[in-house]
């Protein structure tokens, strides 16, 4: 009788990968130390067991070919590279890995964002167990699942994710890094530091990349109370021409509401609301 193999979220190098470089741009929003980007050096350099390994789930996840003989060509391409990966080593990479951001993290926080692509990440990492455990039935059907995602391209993804994201996601992670550094450095810029209502909306987005429903009652929540908080104001304005304006930024408000996705344009426009009441609340003393 042969073995089950099951997933093991936790064990899965793309998707431990995937959840790091999350981290590292959340520990950017909240001004923390480069403990994540430390982990990301320390563990996934092309010297170590654990980035060789993720090197190969980023391949059978991002390729695209039109011919399933070519797609089960790069698999077994990919297992004949995979074998010569010390597993021993990367047995112990991983659990020092793991030990550290349990050390270092809330477990349970960590691990709970959903991933884009969990299904093909799932698939990988057993069709790399199925290599070490006899299990037929499941190495068949992860085979299969990565050959339909390579054949079929990302259309599902594209539908959620906006080009913004898309191309975040093709960039280099230390390009990736630097690029979202960039646009909160600037946005900390102009508005001279984020409010803990900006940092909490970046970190929904963040982290609800793929989750887009409970991103979406998220915006839609925020946006009938900054409605509420803007029209709360106006009773206490009395130049005419800004309250002209602040009535029809309360009018402009319900562009928020719709979509059935949430836009990168509708986060910029609800963080641009938050600044606005931060500076109603600095000149009127309410």
């Amino acid at each position: 009788m042969s073995n089950k193999i099951k997933h093991s979220k936790v064990r899965n190098t793309g998707i431990l990968f995937e959840l790091i470089t999350r981290q590292i741009t959340a520990d950017i929003i909240e001004n923390k130390d480069g403990l994540a980007v430390g982990l990301l050096k320390k563990y996934f350099s092309p010297n170590t067991q654990l980035g060789k390994e993720y090197e190969l789930y980023k391949i059978l996840t991002t390729e695209n070919y039109k011919s399933e003989s070519k797609a089960n060509h790069l698999i077994e391409a990919v297992i004949k590279t995979y074998n010569k990966i010390n597993r021993s080593q990367l047995r112990r990479e991983k659990y020092n890995l793991v030990s550290e951001i349990k050390n270092s993290y809330n477990v349970n926080e960590f691990f709970m964002a959903r991933i884009p692509n969990y299904k093909v990440y799932a698939s990988v990492y057993k069709l790399f167990e199925s290599i070490n455990i006899t299990d037929p039935s499941t190495e068949t059907d992860a085979r299969f699942t990565i050959i339909e995602s390579i054949t079929k391209g990302k259309k599902e993804d594209k539908v959620v994710e906006n080009k913004t994201i898309a191309g975040y996601k093709k960039s280099e992670k230390d390009l990736r890094l630097l690029t979202y550094q960039v646009l909160v450095e600037k946005f900390n810029k102009k508005y001279k530091s984020l409010s803990e209502q900006q940092k909490g909306l970046l970190r929904r987005y963040i982290n609800n990349i793929s989750n887009t429903n409970q991103l979406k009652e998220f915006v839609e929540k925020e946006s009938i109370k900054v409605k509420k908080q803007l029209q709360s104001f106006l009773p206490n304005i009395d130049d005419e021409v800004t309250s002209i304006k602040l009535k029809e930024a309360i009018k402009q408000s319900d562009k928020l509401l719709r979509g059935r996705i949430v836009e990168d344009n509708q986060v910029i426009t609800l963080m641009r609301y938050y600044q606005l009441l931060k500076e109603l609340k600095d000149v009127t003393g309410k």
